[in-house]
C-alpha cells in the first residue's frame, strides 16, 4: 500500500514538473514553398484559463533543427510554466543564418521567421499579438538570427536575445556554408557587410528594441560579442551585456537561457498591454 501511495506521489510531481504541452505546428512558407515544423510550448495554464499569452522564439543553431532546444535545454517546458508564456521553436535550417539570402531564392528564413511564422502562431494559438509580447532569441547561429531579425523588424518583436551569438559573421568567410547563402566574401563583401548584426546598430534608436546578449570567455565568438557591447556603447544604445566563463555548448546554454527568460518575463510584464 505504501508502495503504490508513493508511485502515485512520484507520478503527480513529475507531471507537475512538466505540465507544459509539446506540440509540433507545420506551417506552409508560401516564400520558400515549402512546409516548415515548429516545436510550440505552451503552458499548463494554456486552454484551463480565458487569457493570451506572450510568445518567446529560440532560434536553434548551425546544424541544428526544430527540435534542438528541447535537447539542448530541455527546462524550457518548465520555463513555459513558470513564466506562463508560449515559446516557439522553428526549424531554420541547417544553415540558413535566418536571413533572406540574396543569392539562393530557396532561403528566405527572415521572411518566414518575421511574417510567416508570426502570422500563423497568432491564428494558431491564444497570444497577445503584438511586439510588446514578443521575444526573439538564439544560441550560435540563431543568436546572430534573433538580432539580425529583431534588429530589422523592431516592429515585430519588442525584446531580444542573444547567447554565444555569431554577431559578426565576417571573420569566418570559409565556415558554416555562409558562403552559400552570401556567395564568397573576395567577390561579394557587399553581401557579407549588410547581412553582418554588428552593421545593423545604426537601425536601433535606443527605445525601438530592448535587448540582451551574452557570451562565455572561452568561445570563439567572444571577440565579435566584445566589439558589439563597445559599438553600442560608443552610440549610447542601451542593452544588457554579460560574459561569463564559459564556452560554445550546452552547459552555458543551458545557463545563459535562465538569464533570457528572465530578462523576457520582466519586459513583459512591464507592458502590461
Amino acid at each position: 500500500m505504501r508502495k503504490a501511495i508513493l508511485l502515485i506521489l512520484v507520478f503527480c510531481v513529475s507531471t507537475q514538473l512538466y505540465a507544459s504541452k509539446v506540440d509540433t505546428l507545420v506551417v506552409l512558407s508560401k516564400s520558400m514553398n515549402k512546409e516548415i515544423k515548429n516545436v510550440v510550448i505552451t503552458p499548463d495554464t494554456y486552454g484551463t484559463i480565458e487569457k493570451s499569452y506572450s510568445v518567446v522564439y529560440l532560434l536553434h543553431g548551425a546544424g541544428g533543427n526544430y527540435k534542438d532546444w528541447l535537447k539542448k535545454v530541455p527546462k524550457i517546458k518548465a520555463y513555459a510554466d513558470d513564466y506562463d508564456v508560449i515559446i516557439v521553436c522553428p526549424d531554420g535550417g541547417k544553415t540558413s543564418w535566418y536571413f533572406d539570402s540574396p543569392i539562393d531564392a530557396t532561403m528566405k528564413y527572415e521572411t518566414y521567421v518575421s511574417k510567416e511564422l508570426i502570422v500563423a502562431i497568432d491564428k494558431s494559438y491564444t497570444t497577445k499579438a503584438n511586439k510588446v509580447h514578443r521575444a526573439i532569441s538564439g544560441l550560435s547561429m540563431g543568436g546572430h538570427g534573433a538580432f539580425y531579425i529583431a534588429f530589422k523588424h523592431s516592429d515585430v518583436f519588442g525584446v531580444a536575445g542573444s547567447m554565444s551569438g555569431g554577431v559578426d559573421i565576417r571573420p569566418f568567410p570559409l565556415r558554416w556554408e555562409i558562403e552559400k547563402r552570401l556567395g564568397s566574401y573576395a567577390e561579394n563583401p557587399k553581401n557579407w557587410e549588410e547581412h553582418t548584426v554588428i552593421n545593423l546598430v545604426h537601425l536601433l534608436n535606443g527605445k525601438n528594441l530592448k535587448f540582451i546578449f551574452d557570451c562565455g570567455v572561452d568561445d570563439f565568438f567572444y571577440d565579435a560579442n566584445v566589439r558589439l557591447h563597445q559599438k553600442l556603447l560608443e552610440r549610447n544604445i542601451p542593452h544588457d551585456y554579460i560574459e561569463r566563463k564559459g564556452g560554445h555548448n550546452n552547459p552555458y546554454w543551458k545557463n545563459s537561457t535562465k538569464y533570457h527568460m528572465v530578462f523576457f518575463n520582466e519586459y513583459f510584464n512591464n507592458s502590461n498591454n
